[in-house]
This record gives C-alpha cells, sequence and structure tokens, in this order.
C-alpha cells in the first residue's frame, strides 16, 4: 500500500516534477563531470608534465658538493666519479617500476672542433672550445628478466627540438647546437671533426725543417702561390723548433641535425655516449642521469625521512609514488648512486596539480549546493500546495513519521531519476571537457556513478529537511477548517 501511494503521489503533478528532476539533474551533470575530471586528472597531468623534463637526478656519492646556479652546474667535466652504464636496467626492477616513463645517462667531454683539419692545423695551441654531450637519443636497454625498455634524451627532454634527425646511438653522429653551427657554418649532413686533447708529460719537442722544405717545394710548383697570406701564415708557424705538451686524436662524427633548446646545449655538441666514452677514456661510464618518473603531488608524509619512519609508516610512504619514495627505490638499485629531487620541477607539477584539483572540487560543492537549493525550494512549494492533503491523511490517523516517510518516498524517488540522468549528462560533459583539455577522455566509471546517486539521494534530503519537517508538524484540524 505504502508503495502505491508513493507511486500515485509521484505520478501527479508532473510538470513540478519535472522541473524539480531537471534542476537536480543538472547539479548532478555537473558534479559528474567534475568528479570524472577530477579523478583523472592526476594520471592526465602527471602525463603532460613529463614534457617539462626529468624530475630526479642520479650522480656518483663521490661527486663534490654541487655547484649549480640557474641549472647550470659549473663543476669541471672530468671532478667526481662515474656511475656504471650495465646497472641502468634496473631501473626497470623497481617497485615503480611502471612509473619511470624514460631516463637517459650523459658524460660531458671537452673537445676542440672543426669542420676540416686545416683550420685545425692553424691554431696556435690545442684547446679544447666546446663541450662535446654524450648521451642516449633513442636506446633499447636490456631489463633482467629479457625484456628490453627503450628510452633516451626523446622521452627525458621532449622539448628539445632537432632540425634534422637524432644521431643514431650506434654510429659515429652528432646534433649540433644552434649557436655553434650559426658561428662555424655547419650544416645538416656536413663532417665534423672533433679533437680529443691530451697532455704529454713531458713535452716533446719537435723539429718542423723537413717539413718545412717539403712543403716550400710543393708551394713553389703548385697554383697554392696564390695564396700568400695563408702560406706566409703556415711557414712561420712550421718553421720554428716547436715543444708540444699535447697530441689531439681526431674522431670525425656525421652532422644530423642542429639542435635548439633555449640552453647551455645550444653552445654544445650532442653525440652518442658511447662516443664521448670513447674520447674520455671512460668505457661503460656515465657522470649523471636524468629520470623522469610520474608522481604524485607531495604532502607533509611525503617530505618526511624514510631514515625516521617506523616500519608501518616506511611501507605505507613506500607504496606510495612520491617523487621522494621513487628516489629511495632508484638508489637502492643504483650502488654508489646519489638520487636527487628536481625540485623546482617536481614542487611546480604539485603546485598546478593541487590547484586544478581544488578548482574541480569548488565546482562540485557549488553544484551540490544549487542543487539542493533547488531542491528545497521546489519541495515547499509541494508541501504548501499538499496542505490540505497533508492534514486530510493525519485526520484518518496517519502519524507524523508516515506523512514523513511517504514525502521522503517520492523525493528519494525524484533522486534517483535526476541522479541517473544526472549522471549520462554529465559523462558526455566530462568526456568533451577530457577531450579538449587534455586530449583524451575520462573512462567510464561505476564508483562515480553510485557516488552520484548518493549524493543526489543526500542532496535531495537535506534540501527537503526543514519543508519535511514543517509537513510532519501539520496539525489537520486548523487546515481543515482552511485557516
Amino acid at each position: 500500500m505504502f508503495l502505491r501511494l508513493v507511486s500515485d503521489s509521484f505520478a501527479r503533478r508532473p510538470r513540478h516534477k519535472l522541473l524539480t528532476g531537471a534542476a537536480l539533474a543538472l547539479g548532478m551533470a555537473v558534479t559528474t563531470a567534475a568528479l570524472s575530471v577530477a579523478l583523472d586528472v592526476g594520471d592526465r597531468l602527471a602525463q603532460e608534465f613529463r614534457s617539462l623534463g626529468a624530475n630526479l637526478l642520479v650522480t656518483p656519492q663521490a661527486d663534490s658538493l654541487p655547484l649549480e646556479i640557474g641549472g647550470v652546474d659549473y663543476r669541471p667535466v672530468n671532478a667526481g666519479g662515474y656511475l656504471p652504464e650495465s646497472d641502468l636496467g634496473k631501473l626497470k626492477t623497481i617497485f615503480w617500476r611502471n612509473n619511470i616513463v624514460g631516463f637517459a645517462p650523459f658524460l660531458d667531454v671537452p673537445v676542440l672542433a672543426e669542420t676540416d683539419s686545416m683550420q685545425a692545423l692553424l691554431r696556435a695551441d690545442l684547446k679544447p672550445d666546446l663541450k662535446l654531450i654524450g648521451t642516449w637519443a633513442n636506446r633499447s636497454v636490456s631489463v633482467p628478466g629479457g625484456r628490453a625498455f627503450v628510452t633516451g634524451i626523446e622521452k627525458t627532454n621532449p622539448w628539445w627540438h632537432v632540425d634534422g634527425t637524432w644521431f643514431r646511438d650506434d654510429l659515429a653522429e652528432c646534433i649540433v647546437g644552434t649557436n655553434v653551427a650559426s658561428r662555424r657554418k655547419i650544416k645538416v649532413g656536413d663532417d665534423l671533426l672533433v679533437f680529443e686533447i691530451k697532455s704529454i708529460n713531458p713535452p716533446v719537442t719537435l723539429n718542423p725543417a723537413p717539413l718545412v722544405a717539403l712543403f716550400g717545394d710543393a708551394i713553389d710548383s703548385s697554383h697554392l702561390r696564390r695564396h700568400d697570406s695563408l702560406i706566409s701564415h703556415l711557414r712561420d708557424n712550421l718553421s720554428k723548433r716547436r715543444e708540444f705538451d699535447k697530441e689531439s686524436l681526431q674522431h670525425k662524427l656525421r652532422v644530423t641535425g642542429i639542435l635548439s633548446t633555449g640552453g647551455a646545449e645550444d653552445d654544445a655538441i650532442v653525440a652518442p655516449l658511447a662516443v664521448a666514452q670513447q674520447i674520455a677514456g671512460k668505457p661503460q661510464e656515465y657522470r649523471r642521469l636524468y629520470v623522469s618518473a610520474l608522481t604524485k603531488p607531495e604532502d607533509d608524509f611525503g617530505r618526511r625521512d624514510p631514515g625516521t619512519m617506523k616500519p608501518d609508516e616506511l611501507e605505507r610512504w613506500s607504496c606510495s609514488p612520491y617523487v621522494s619514495s621513487i628516489a629511495y627505490s632508484i638508489k637502492q638499485v643504483l650502488p654508489g648512486a646519489d638520487v636527487r629531487v628536481i625540485r623546482r620541477v617536481a614542487e611546480g607539477e604539485g603546485q598546478i596539480l593541487t590547484r586544478v584539483r581544488t578548482l574541480l572540487w569548488l565546482v562540485t560543492f557549488a553544484a551540490l549546493l544549487a542543487a539542493a537549493l533547488a531542491v528545497g525550494a521546489s519541495s515547499a512549494a509541494s508541501v504548501i500546495q499538499r496542505r490540505t492533503e497533508i492534514g486530510l491523511m493525519k485526520a484518518l490517523g496517519a502519524g507524523s513519521g508516515t506523512v514523513g516517510s511517504l514525502l521522503a518516498a517520492e523525493q528519494l524517488l525524484l533522486a534517483f531519476i535526476g541522479g541517473g540522468l544526472g549522471y549520462a549528462l554529465g559523462i558526455f560533459l566530462a568526456r568533451y571537457v577530457g577531450q579538449k583539455i587534455f586530449g583524451v577522455a575520462p573512462a567510464f566509471s561505476f564508483l562515480v556513478l553510485a557516488v552520484i546517486i548518493v549524493l543526489a539521494a543526500i542532496v535531495t534530503l537535506l534540501g527537503s529537511a526543514i519543508p519535511l519537517r514543517r509537513a510532519s508538524r501539520y496539525e489537520p484540524a486548523p487546515i481543515l477548517r482552511g485557516e
């Protein structure tokens, strides 16, 4: 009988019910869209943030204190220790291995670079004038267990723009910073001679007289005499007995692209890590490693020192993808390594994500409040219109609890219908917003559907609480007398 009374009462005044349901559906639609995007925004923004670059830096523990100004390391390139390249596959064995998007080792070497041997011969001394940065462009790394992981600078520094193509890690190729290419008139396809400068101890005295005589005969008997200034310079430099304390070893690299980063790399040469290792005499070693990992913003618990935690706290901390907990896991698999968080990247990501989520929660709260006010106004109007019906029910013996339950059941039925329609509308809105902002629409979630139905019921009951309380207190005699 109770259900029949509810259904009969719900079927009456359809226009009033339609307006109330529409207000509730719109509020739930906005709430659905905000919740769907809020639950999905962390992963989406974390992936977008990887375009900002790596958020972890691995260096040898033997290094001296860092001397960095404006993100530029001013320590000598040969200072400190080195780490073995063979251990890098272990990064994909840690607990948060799926959060490791990419990593790239670096080794910097000072070199002398020219486009041909004659220009190097004309130099008064042999001093390195450029930095060669050795790294991976797109390298397949063997992971313990027989798997392979493709990584490199393209994943850790995706904003690096190359006009041309990246070098291949197994060939003698390189890319040249845009400033270097402009100063030295280097273009894609040129061969760049990179000279490795080594000291000689003790210095060697060289008598160039035989070479001068041979060179003079060649000049006198050929068309080279037209270049008088060049000939004069060469004769002056080669005719003196000189003492040499350096030797140069030549490496020829094919230029495959011109690099533009807006940073110090524009004044450097970037080549395969194997080339830098050969020049530096450090086979299978590197100086620093940049790691790009998907993380969640750190809170007060995430910033705690793991050394001061209890076992249960350490387990909970390690099972959260904080950037510091991922750094801690990396340190466990790379012996002799010091893992530091690049704070300007990690904290920037956390601040942006926190603000976006705060905005979405504010929108959700505003939508729920608007829905509650609309339901409350509609419920109050309905109670006023049904005063006579309520008075008659009480005159026939219905108690305050029965009247309140009947009206509440009507509102809950309206909440389920309005909540379901609002969820369906909200999913379309969420997919549109997600596609426009992040390029990927949020996935369907039964959890969000259940939450929306529950929220619709709570909002409806809270909005109707005051009108229902007033209806349960009506006295039948004054109402039936028309007072």
